[in-house]
């Protein structure tokens, strides 16, 4: 079985997210996505709209999605790969270079976003929308 696994916040789900979610789960069998906890996101000064456990709920509930885990802090990337058997670490392409070092545990694939779609600018045309 080949195992895939990915990070992020996933807060206000989009065609992004599916189409990364979808094309990483077609490059193995089984997918497990860390997504952040709220007490990460404080760390990295982020403030999802959705609460984890919300987050994971709704992750659970996507076909492409095997298993959800928590992602706490940046270095735990290497035991999550060596602890669930990682053959495969997905990130989107604008994280491209940043996670080479994962090299030496599993393969590392950079995949493209989906071009015009983004948690951040939802955000910003919702606040847009709120101030006419």
């Amino acid at each position: 079985m080949k195992k895939i696994i990915t990070y992020g916040t996933f807060d206000l789900l989009h065609t992004g997210h599916i189409n990364i979610l979808r094309r990483a789960k077609e490059l193995g069998d089984y997918l497990i996505v860390a997504i952040s906890t709220d007490e990460f996101n404080a760390i990295k000064g982020k403030k999802a709209y959705y609460s984890y456990e919300q987050r994971k709920a709704i992750l659970e509930a996507i076909r492409y999605v095997d298993l959800v885990i928590p992602e706490n802090n940046w270095e735990q990337k290497v035991d999550d790969i060596k602890e669930y058997n990682v053959d495969v670490f997905v990130m989107g392409d604008d994280w491209k270079g940043k996670f080479d070092f994962l090299k030496d545990y599993c393969e590392v694939i950079y995949l493209p976003r989906t071009v015009g779609i983004s948690t951040t600018k939802i955000k910003a045309d919702l606040n847009k929308a709120k101030n006419v």
